[in-house]
């Protein structure tokens, strides 16, 4: 490719909407731009890595048996209707009527596409097993996108679906898909983590998501470097004390301007693991079958030295969606803001109680009356509720080894669900075992976000002066800088490294050698070789290699094709004996 006839540019200084580093050399290297808020082109540059992105994946997806199918974005709203998540997502999908007045959603995830597609292709165990994969845009109405294609609005996606006879034939197909992942991260230079995660939307019971560990990631990542323990805070577990006493009678005393914890305990002269606070929340509750939406009041008791995880309460309470209670909503439940206990609350509450609260006893809480706290406080005895763990782990707690736990912000590049039967009993895929008898198909999903993938790398291989990608993902692998007249010369050397099989960006354009280093240093192309009037003299190219420019080289150029070659096999196997993701056991 000729520098002089490149669709894009590269930006001296990126827009100030670039809110990370990879993002910023992203804009600036011409890779891509923006074109709506989370909406973005890939130009010439981010649509060739792109595409060894998609080809790495592909390449693993075909060697654990995928079959690669093309599944519409438009979809027929009936079939999520089938599986009732037209109902329960919310504003994300995209919903809207065709000319016939049909409903119709842009898809956001491709399972219940590939239940219908099963349905009908499958009949009988013979069948079985069976994996597809598509490589597909997908449309998800985020309201936060943010730092690029790290959080965008249309993206695209590699997912795939399995379908088994068994549980046994799940589990294999999840396992290959485990190990496949870190195959795929690590051909392309990408470390990543494996954490336990919660399956949310998709339903099923195990899950595992890919972490790219980065402070500018929105997950949080808690660790045990001693047991190896990894999940996603969501769903993160850990060892809590509990403080078990002979019960005491309840105590109603005057807790004036004592709105939080902090300002009970100094009042009170105790501890916060002494104390229950409440945290009032509102969950939606849609209807599967009708779609009708309903709001109640969530009420959570949790012990003062912890905090609610709002993902563990939400699918512990069974809600689509939660948010913070309004003051008179919290009212008109018998309770108070800034003083409320589950104490004599409305029944139709719902609440929600940790086990920390449950396993410790004579706790300060609530009174329900303004001013006022009840001491010695105990479940069971005073009210009750649904026990369940709806703490959040965080740095420095104790794992469940006795270690300490760590955190770390992270990035979610992949994910693997186990659905189970979760799509095809809701509709309807069903295969005739060999007793002759129909059993639903037992399925698994699978996916990684391929433009977030970019993005990470990106993030992991940048400096100040620019990208400098990983060979197996970089737009080209040499970069040809011309400073010479000899237009013969600098011709040839390209058509002789392109006639090789070797890819080449050739800056042939009429620029000064600073425009034309700084451009190659934004790029980041792997290899650099400049024709310079000195070495060329001497029979010689100058070489760099991007990830360390410091170190300039001379090569003949007699044999500048071959030492290019040799260098583009030495650096992938680096890459290769490089980065390792470590495949955990499962």
């Amino acid at each position: 490719m000729r520098m002089s006839k490149m669709f894009s540019k590269t930006l001296r200084e990126a827009p100030s909407a670039a809110d990370s580093k990879g993002y910023e050399m992203l804009l600036r290297a011409g890779f891509i731009r923006q074109m709506g808020a989370g909406i973005f082109t890939l130009l010439p540059l981010g649509y060739r890595t792109n595409s060894k992105i998609e080809n790495i994946i592909r390449e693993e997806m075909d060697q654990i048996g995928g079959q690669e199918i093309l599944m519409p974005v438009v979809n027929p709203a009936d079939i999520w209707k089938e599986t009732g998540r037209y109902y329960s997502i919310d504003k994300e999908m995209s919903r809207f009527n065709d000319r016939a007045n049909r409903d119709m959603v842009l898809a956001m995830t491709h399972e219940e596409d590939a239940t219908a597609i099963a349905r009908n292709e499958i009949g009988s165990y013979k069948k079985l097993p069976q994996l597809v994969y598509q490589i597909q845009t997908k449309w998800r109405d985020d309201a936060r996108p943010r730092a690029g294609l790290i959080r965008v609005r249309e993206f695209t996606m590699k997912d795939s679906y399995s379908f088994d006879r068994t549980v046994e034939g799940l589990n294999e197909q999840y396992k290959n898909h485990y190990a496949s992942y870190f195959r795929i991260f690590s051909k392309a230079g990408l470390p990543v983590i494996v954490v336990g995660a919660d399956s949310g939307m998709m339903g099923g019971k195990v899950s595992h998501e890919y972490m790219y560990l980065s402070p500018i990631g929105e997950d949080t990542i808690i660790t045990c470097d001693k047991c190896g323990y990894t999940s996603n805070r969501q769903v993160a577990v850990f060892q809590k004390k509990y403080f078990k006493e002979e019960e005491k009678p309840i105590e109603k005393i005057k807790t004036p301007d004592c709105k939080t914890i902090e300002e009970l305990c100094t009042f009170l002269n105790v501890e916060k693991r002494q104390t229950a606070k409440a945290v009032f929340m509102v969950g939606t509750f849609i209807d599967d079958k009708t779609g009708e939406e309903e709001e109640k009041l969530i009420t959570a008791i949790i012990r003062g030295d912890l905090d609610v995880e709002e993902n563990k309460l939400q699918k512990v309470a069974k809600a689509n969606s939660l948010r913070p209670a309004h003051e008179e909503e919290i009212l008109a439940a018998n309770m108070v803001p800034g003083y409320g206990s589950a104490i004599n609350c409305d029944p139709k509450t719902i609440v929600i109680v940790d086990d920390s609260v449950k396993k410790s006893n004579n706790l300060v809480a609530g009174a329900n009356e303004k001013g006022y706290h009840l001491l010695n406080t105990n479940f069971g005895r005073d009210y009750t509720g649904k026990v369940a763990d709806i703490a959040s782990a965080k740095d420095g707690y104790t794992c469940q080894c006795g270690h300490t736990l760590k955190e770390n912000r992270g990035i979610e590049v992949g994910n693997i669900f186990q659905l189970g039967t979760r799509y095809s009993e809701a509709m309807n895929c069903y295969f005739t075992d060999e007793d002759g008898k129909n059993k639903p198909v037992i399925m698994g999903s699978y996916g990684i976000g391929v433009g977030r993938f970019l993005a990470c790398l990106a993030e992991e291989y940048t400096d100040e002066k620019g990208l400098s990608l990983p060979i197996s993902v970089a737009p080209y692998q040499v970069h040809l800088i011309n400073l010479i007249k000899d237009k013969a010369l600098s011709e040839k050397i390209y058509e002789d490294l392109s006639n090789a099989g070797v890819e080449v960006l050739f800056d042939d354009r009429k620029e000064s050698p600073g425009v034309k280093f700084t451009d190659a240093d934004l790029i980041g192309i792997p290899i650099r070789i400049t024709l310079g009037n000195r070495s060329v003299k001497e029979g010689k190219a100058e070489v760099k290699f991007r990830k360390n420019l410091d170190n300039n080289q001379l090569f003949d150029l007699d044999t500048l094709t071959s030492k290019i070659l040799e260098s583009i096999k030495t650096l992938k196997q680096e890459l290769e004996q490089g980065i390792v993701n470590k495949e955990l056991e499962i």
